[in-house]
């Protein structure tokens, strides 16, 4: 859909893209008190710990790839005041991105990670957002009404970057997606394929919702996707 081209030569079709995408990050110069990554989105430079400690707690490029579409679809995607819930909020980045454009913001992850999360999210998001994010615990596919019941819990999208990786979970996975989405609810996923668990996900995900890429960067292996609920006459 927005994937920009180059004919010709060994270039990759999505090089000056994702070259594009990559640059948003950035190390410091200089190291003091403690590691972090650096980021430019939303015109905001954003500062990430990351843990080693888990999964959950290293930025991979797949939030990236959705922050970047984020950011260069502002008008075609206004998040201003809409309600958004991030799954597998790692390190907080599309959080944090989502917050500084204008979204009220839920981000969400196991137990383990939420320390950390918490941390990126307040530090990057204080005195430079509409709505102070919330961050909130949700193991998926567990106590989903309880926790975020249908009649109150409405969101305007759903962001999920990188949380299909050969996961042993990917049936609660699939099951949260359904409870949290409406048939006004528009899911947008940045997927790293790596091994077969990915592509039978893609293809169970697609009997529940409509599929639409938006980014294809095989040089990364990543793919964006938007998706909304198919109603039972759209099956």
């Amino acid at each position: 859909m927005d994937q920009e081209n180059h004919e010709g030569g060994d270039v990759a079709p999505d090089a000056e893209l994702a070259a594009a995408i990559m640059k948003r990050h950035f190390r410091p110069s200089l190291i003091r008190t403690e590691a972090w990554e650096g980021y430019v989105f939303a015109d905001i430079e954003i500062k990430i710990k990351e843990s080693t400690d888990c999964y959950g707690a290293v930025l991979w490029p797949s939030a990236m790839v959705l922050c970047h579409f984020l950011d260069t679809h502002r008008e075609e995607f206004d998040l201003v005041d809409k309600n958004i819930i991030e799954l597998g909020a790692g390190t907080g980045l599309v959080t944090i991105v989502t917050s500084i454009l204008g979204a009220k913001v839920t981000s969400t992850d196991l137990p383990d990670v939420l320390g950390n999360l918490r941390h990126n999210v307040m530090r990057n998001t204080r005195g430079r957002c509409r709505h102070e994010p919330r961050v909130e615990e949700l193991s998926w596919g567990k106590q989903l009404e309880e926790r975020f019941p249908r009649n109150t819990c409405r969101y305007d999208y759903i962001m999920a970057a990188d949380v299909v990786y050969s996961h042993p979970h990917l049936q609660e996975l699939m099951d949260t997606f359904l409870h949290l989405s409406s048939e006004n609810t528009l899911v947008l996923w940045a997927m790293r394929f790596r091994l077969d668990p990915e592509n039978r996900f893609v293809d169970t995900f697609q009997k529940h919702f409509h599929l639409l890429e938006l980014y294809d960067l095989p040089s990364l292996r990543i793919k964006l996707y938007s998706a909304r609920k198919r109603t039972p006459a759209t099956h």
